[in-house]
């Protein structure tokens, strides 16, 4: 292999990586944040949209 494709071939694998924990990091604050939703709705928290009678 040349020089540019040893290159090449590094940026690709570094710009895959670094993707890939990006796509892992966002799954996993995904699960924590519905876990502390249920969490939140299990301890009889409510969100404000679910009032009922109140507008605006």
């Amino acid at each position: 292999m040349t020089a540019h494709a040893l290159y090449v071939a590094a940026a690709y694998t570094i710009s895959a990586l670094a993707i890939a924990g990006l796509v892992v990091w966002i799954l996993l604050d995904h699960r924590a944040r519905r876990r502390e939703l249920a969490e939140l709705e299990a301890s009889g928290a409510r969100r404000r949209s679910d009032r009922s009678g109140s507008s605006g």
